[in-house]
């Protein structure tokens, strides 16, 4: 509990003051209507921000207690069987508040049953927290509603949420590992040049003979890194801005996207990923009952990738104007010959959320395979280069040494 400051109007029009304890903001207003006052502002008091729980301040709040991917697997799944055990909504959400760990998502589930309780619909509830429940989880809800079979549509969200989590885990340990050693390499690199390469550089100078090329250059970096740190890290820092400012418009994220889909490796994986998104996706909506026109247009925000995006569009465009899925999806490049074929099929035959499902276990299982492959071979290679990177330093730093006793003869 913390303490909140509001001002409110009342009935009158006339403005009031004061502090009430609460859980979170969302708490306070509903209080402050219930007694009749309008809400103009609301905020943790000062006086509770600084003596209270830390937890209370929202910001930390939300960076101590995220809602986690697991627990809103957990929670669907479990909201799933206590529906189709015969438990009204409401009775099963206050049950589900009390098993949640994140407080974030316990005071959230407590605001949608009191949202429905007001006579909201449970998508129309969710939908009121979009930074725990998607488009495309809204959609499919709603859909589940409208169709009299929510229980059903909210065991494919679980199976469909776990599918995608077990993916982004599987890319991103194939990832982990590059990215450790990389790290790694910095560090040596970084240490051997502010602690090692200074002492050699004394002997270096004591000695008088003119350095080869290679060690040189090995002296200027470290130069570079003693008395030069502040530049390298200001010049890190405003590249990645530079990146992020311009990966941040759609245009620079095209670009980018574009450009990681054509590399030698990673661009397979992430072009077997994007197929997989996209074919999941959408076969798990059209199978829930979204309209193909509002799957299509949620598929585009869950992407991930500004190139599937844009096929997106051409898709939504092509379907609206009673033409084929699979045209637009050959003209855009991204997909294999496969893929369209199969696409086109379930067009034909009226099954396309079936062949869909195909294309998104068969890529799957291709991802699986491509990540425990990649992983083998970029053990050695990254091994090798690490390897090569310390040996180059060695060798620059003791080639002057060879010539040590005719300088010594002298």
């Amino acid at each position: 509990m913390a303490e909140y400051y509001y001002e409110a109007l009342d009935k009158g029009g006339k403005q009031v003051r004061g502090t009430i304890d609460a859980a979170n903001e969302e708490v306070i207003i509903e209080k402050l209507r219930n007694m009749g006052y309008y809400p103009l502002k609301v905020m943790v008091h000062k006086t509770s921000a600084a003596t209270g729980d830390i937890l209370a301040l929202p910001g930390l709040r939300f960076i101590f207690h995220r809602v986690k991917n697991r627990h809103i697997m957990t929670f669907t799944r479990q909201l799933a069987t206590l529906i189709d055990a015969g438990l009204p909504i409401i009775r099963s959400l206050m049950i589900l508040q009390e098993q949640v760990e994140s407080v974030i998502f316990r005071e959230k589930i407590n605001v949608i049953a009191k949202d429905i309780e007001g006579g909201s619909s449970l998508s129309e509830a969710m939908a009121r927290h979009p930074k725990i429940f998607d488009n495309l989880y809204v959609n499919m809800v709603r859909a589940g509603e409208i169709g009299g079979v929510l229980e059903a549509v909210l065991n494919k969200i679980a199976e469909f949420l776990e599918k995608r989590a077990a993916l982004i885990s599987k890319v991103k340990s194939a990832m982990m590992y590059p990215v450790v050693v990389g790290g790694l390499a910095v560090l040596i690199v970084g240490f051997i040049l502010w602690k090692i390469v200074p002492k050699f550089v004394d002997i270096f100078s004591q000695m008088g003979a003119e350095l080869p090329w290679l060690t040189r250059q090995l002296v200027a970096a470290s130069e570079l890194v003693l008395h030069e740190t502040w530049k390298i890290i200001v010049a890190a820092v405003l590249i990645y801005f530079i990146f992020s400012k311009i990966n941040g418009t759609r245009e620079g994220k095209y670009v980018f996207d574009r450009i990681q889909l054509k590399l030698p490796v990673l661009g397979m994986l992430l072009r077997k990923v994007a197929i997989v998104r996209f074919s999941g996706t959408l076969a798990t909506l059209i199978q829930s009952g979204v309209p193909i026109l509002q799957a299509l247009d949620i598929v585009r925000d869950t992407s991930g990738n500004e190139v599937v995006s844009r096929a997106m569009d051409k898709v939504y465009n092509s379907v609206k104007d009673g033409e084929s899925i699979h045209e637009p999806l050959r003209d855009c490049g991204v997909f294999p010959p496969l893929v369209v074929h199969m696409v086109a099929v379930g067009e034909e035959t009226g099954a396309i959320d079936a062949m869909l499902n195909k294309v998104a276990e068969a890529y799957e299982r291709d991802v699986n395979d491509t990540v425990n492959a990649l992983t083998s071979i970029l053990e050695p290679i990254l091994i090798v280069f690490l390897g090569i990177i310390v040996g180059t330093i060695v060798i620059a730093l003791y080639l002057p040494l060879f010539d040590l006793p005719k300088h010594i003869g002298k």
